[in-house]
C-alpha cells in the first residue's frame, strides 16, 4: 500500500498514523500549527473501556498510557447553587473512564511515530479529486501533494470533508467559556474544596458550571451557557474582567465559591461555541478518502469526541491492513461500522439535550444526579436509552 495522507494531528489523525504503523503501512501527517508545542492542548479527557482505551490498546501503548492516568479524577461531584452537594461519587479505581490531560496524551502518540511522520506549519487551504482518482491538497504556502488515500482527521472545518459531503456545521445553541485558577488549593481553597478530587457539575435552566480537578493543583472550569450567537457576541471577549463579570451575572444568586470559578479565573475567558453536523450525517463511497473524528460526526460537547475519534482512526487502519490491496474494500468496512456507531450516539445527546433544554434548576440538577449515579464503570450516559 502507497502513503496514506492524513490530514491533522490531532489524536484522530495522530491514532490513525500509530496504528498504521503497528502495521508496516507508512503514513505522513500533515498539521496546520507550526510545532507540536504551538499552542495548548486543552484540559483533562475521560478515555473510555469502551471506545478510546480499545484505540490506545492497538497502538499497542497500554502500559504507557496507564502512566499517563491522573489517580482520582473518575470522582464525580454535583452541587445545587448553594454549593450543597447533592451526588458525591468517588472514585475507587474500578471505573472504565480514567482521567489523563489531552497534551500528554497527544504527545505519547507523537513520540511513537517514526520521525519526519508529521509535517508542521501545513495549513490546508483547498483539496480537490484529480481526473486519475488521486486527490490532490494545497497548502497556504502554495505547495501540493497529491494523495492515493487521503484521510481528513481535520476537525470541525474540514477542508477534506468538501470532497464528501456538502454537510456543514451549525450552531448548537449552547456555547462553553473556558476559565482556569491555578494553584487552587493555597490561592482559592473554598472552590478547591467545592470542586473536591475530580469533577464538579452545577445545573441551572439552560446554564450549567463544570469544572476539573488537572494536575498541578489547577482547576479547569466549562461555563455552559444556552444562548444565541448574537448575546455572546455583544459580550467584549477582549476584556476579561469585563467579559467575566458579564458571564457572572448569569449566575446571580449562585454560592459565591461557585461562580468564582468565573469572577476569580487565572486566564481570559476563552468563548467557544459548539458546533454540529447533522444527526446521520453521511456520504456515498468516494474512492480513496475518507473522514474520522469530528470531520465525520461532529457533535456537542459529550465527553465522547476524542474517545471516538481515536476508536474510528484505529478501526480505519486495521481495515486498511486487512485488506492492504484492496482499499475501497477497507473503506467500506470502516465507514459501515463508524456511520451507526456515531449516528446512535449523535441522536442520543442530541435527545439529552433537547430534554435538558428549558427546564428547571431543580429538574436539570435531579436529571443529572440521576444519570450519574446510575452510571456503571465504562458506562456512556450517552448510550441509547430509548
Amino acid at each position: 500500500m502507497n502513503t496514506v495522507t492524513i490530514i491533522g494531528a490531532g489524536l484522530g489523525g495522530l491514532t490513525l498514523a500509530r496504528v498504521l504503523h503497528v502495521h508496516g503501512i507508512p503514513a505522513t501527517v500533515y498539521e496546520a500549527e507550526a510545532s507540536a508545542g504551538a499552542r495548548a492542548q486543552g484540559g483533562m479527557l475521560d478515555i473510555h473501556d469502551y471506545n478510546g482505551q480499545i484505540a490506545v490498546a492497538a497502538c499497542g501503548l497500554t502500559d504507557e498510557f496507564t502512566g499517563l492516568i491522573l489517580d482520582g479524577r473518575q470522582q464525580m461531584r454535583i452541587l445545587d447553587k448553594h454549593g450543597t452537594v447533592l451526588l458525591d461519587k468517588a472514585d475507587d479505581g474500578t471505573g472504565g473512564r480514567p482521567e489523563v490531560q489531552r497534551g500528554e496524551l497527544r504527545q505519547l502518540l507523537l513520540d511513537s511515530l517514526p520521525a519526519g511522520t508529521v509535517r508542521w506549519g501545513h495549513k490546508v487551504t483547498s483539496a480537490r479529486t484529480l481526473a486519475d482518482g488521486r486527490h490532490e491538497v494545497t497548502f497556504a504556502d502554495g505547495s501540493v501533494v497529491l494523495a492515493d488515500l487521503l484521510v481528513g482527521a481535520d476537525g470541525a472545518w474540514s477542508r477534506v470533508r468538501p470532497l464528501l459531503s456538502s454537510a456543514v456545521p451549525t450552531y448548537a445553541g449552547t456555547a462553553m467559556v473556558e476559565t482556569y485558577l491555578y494553584e487552587a488549593d493555597t490561592r482559592h481553597p473554598a472552590t478547591a474544596a467545592v470542586v473536591g478530587g475530580g469533577s464538579l457539575g452545577a445545573m441551572g435552566s439552560d446554564k450549567g458550571i463544570m469544572a476539573h480537578r488537572e494536575s498541578g493543583d489547577t482547576l479547569h472550569t466549562y461555563v455552559s451557557l444556552t444562548r444565541s450567537l448574537d448575546w455572546f457576541e455583544a459580550i467584549d471577549f477582549t476584556d476579561p474582567a469585563v467579559s467575566a463579570a458579564r458571564v457572572a451575572e448569569e449566575f446571580a444568586g449562585w454560592a459565591p465559591e461557585i461562580t468564582a470559578l468565573i469572577t476569580d479565573g487565572d486566564t481570559p475567558p476563552v468563548l467557544r461555541p459548539s458546533y454540529v453536523l447533522p444527526l446521520e450525517h453521511r456520504w456515498a463511497r468516494v474512492p480513496g478518502v475518507t473522514l474520522v473524528g469530528d470531520a465525520a460526526h461532529l457533535m456537542p460537547p459529550n465527553g465522547e469526541g476524542a474517545n471516538l475519534a481515536m476508536l474510528d482512526a484505529a478501526e480505519l487502519a486495521q481495515a486498511l491492513a486487512a485488506h492492504p490491496d484492496d482499499v475501497e474494500t477497507a473503506l467500506a468496512a470502516y465507514e459501515a461500522t463508524m456511520f451507526p456507531r456515531s449516528t446512535e450516539i449523535a441522536v442520543t445527546s442530541a435527545e439529552f439535550e433537547e430534554a435538558m433544554a428549558g427546564q428547571s434548576e431543580e429538574s436539570a440538577t435531579e436529571n443529572m444526579i440521576k444519570i450519574f449515579s446510575e452510571l456503571g464503570a465504562g458506562e456512556s450516559p450517552f448510550e441509547s436509552r430509548r
